[in-house]
């Protein structure tokens, strides 16, 4: 009897090994919303071990999301699944203006058998007693449409969810993050800790999220891993989206200082980069999706002004002379903490209203005949209210 169960443990040892591997798997962080256009959106999220990763979407209605078997889209890179513990499924042939409901699942790699891959147990969000989370994408046909800003949040939670704790679907279209929501990126998981946990329980599992590169974002060990986690549209932290009567422009602003400064420990090169952007600029302005729409706002975490700072000259030395020519109805700004509007024709070199909002409150913008601008203190205060009327 000895020998036997001896026997049925080695057994179970080498036939079985990821019964012993296995130590469980959870979803650590989000799901949220990315890269959503017209047709297609990314839902991203995290596990605590290796997985292999899918999420299943459901059209909008009060049918159980078990009513019947949904689509699976996995996250692929050249014919594989990919593993890993960063989850980036991104849909594609979806429809404007249209909600969809998800359901996102992980299946642990507990181990290896050779080339064989020794699976564990599956997480995944909760859609038996809850209702699955759901988007819409956006639509360049609506009418009118809000969204809110906020920059400068350095890590600092409870400011954020101050700023965003009323954001829902039926008053926010979506969310623009615009640049040091934390002070330096040294590990990936300060993201989530410095702002994202708090985006995903407020908002960011329904309301897509578009993200400004700040200058602190571009700081620390893990700098060059954000993008993983807020993928561009075109590849890069610069791109453009078209949603209702607005053209954005999101642009990434860079550092502040000159790429030889010691702080940059000799990494920077912000310089050649903005000459890339200068020429992505000159392209998206002159296509006839950008010239036709009612609105162009763009998004920049650095302003392009009031500074003598080398980022501020170099940026208003390579965008501003595109930029006065593009009809810019607004620009966005935050970086300096300090509350700010310089009004078309206020600075000779600067032919749209820039707004540069500071670190302890918030914009609530709508845009329909007209953008109105509302900046907001943290109790919900309406501080400064600016309006752009449309292009006559």
């Amino acid at each position: 009897m000895k020998n036997l169960m001896k026997t049925t443990w080695l057994l179970s040892f080498f036939c079985c090994p990821f019964f012993l591997l296995s130590q469980g798997i959870q979803i650590t962080n989000g799901p949220y919303i990315q890269r959503i256009g017209e047709d297609e959106a990314t839902i991203i999220w995290t596990t605590d071990n290796d997985a292999v990763s899918w999420l299943e979407l459901a059209p909008a209605g009060n049918d159980s999301f078990y009513a019947t078997e949904r689509p699976r889209y996995y996250n692929t890179s050249h014919g594989n699944r990919v593993i890993g513990k960063l989850h980036r499924i991104t849909v594609k042939g979806l429809s404007p203006g249209t909600e969809y409901r998800y359901r996102i699942f992980s299946k642990e790699v507990a181990g290896y058998a050779g080339h064989q891959i020794l699976f564990g147990s599956i997480a995944s969000s909760n859609v038996y007693s809850s209702k699955p989370p759901a988007f819409t994408t956006l639509d360049r046909n609506k009418k009118a449409f809000s969204f809110r800003v906020v920059n400068d949040i350095h890590g600092k939670n409870d400011n954020l969810r101050a700023m965003l704790s009323d954001v829902k679907k039926e008053n926010t279209d979506l969310v623009i993050f615009n640049g040091d929501m934390i002070s330096t990126l040294n590990e990936e998981k300060e993201i989530f800790a410095g702002f994202m946990d708090t985006a995903v329980e407020l908002f960011a599992k329904e309301i897509p999220l578009f993200y400004a590169r700040g200058n602190h974002e571009t700081r620390g060990k893990a700098n060059t891993g954000l993008y993983d986690y807020f993928p561009g549209s075109n590849g890069n932290f610069y791109y453009a989206f078209r949603h209702g009567p607005a053209f954005f422009l999101v642009l990434d602003s860079g550092e502040d200082k000159p790429d030889s400064d010691i702080e940059y420990s000799e990494l920077a090169q912000f310089d050649p980069y903005r000459d890339q952007q200068r020429e992505w600029i000159e392209t998206v302005i002159a296509t006839p999706e950008f010239q036709s729409t009612p609105f162009r706002i763009v998004i920049m975490h650095i302003p392009p002004t009031g500074s003598t700072w080398h980022g501020t000259r170099d940026i208003a030395r390579k965008f501003l002379p595109l930029l006065n020519k593009a009809n810019i109805d607004l620009m966005l700004c935050g970086h300096t903490h300090n509350y700010q509007f310089i009004d078309k024709g206020e600075d000779q070199h600067i032919l749209f209203p820039v707004l540069i909002n500071d670190d302890e409150t918030y914009l609530d913008i709508k845009v329909d005949s007209r953008i109105d601008v509302r900046q907001k203190d943290m109790s919900g205060k309406t501080l400064h209210t600016h309006i752009i009327n449309g292009k006559k």
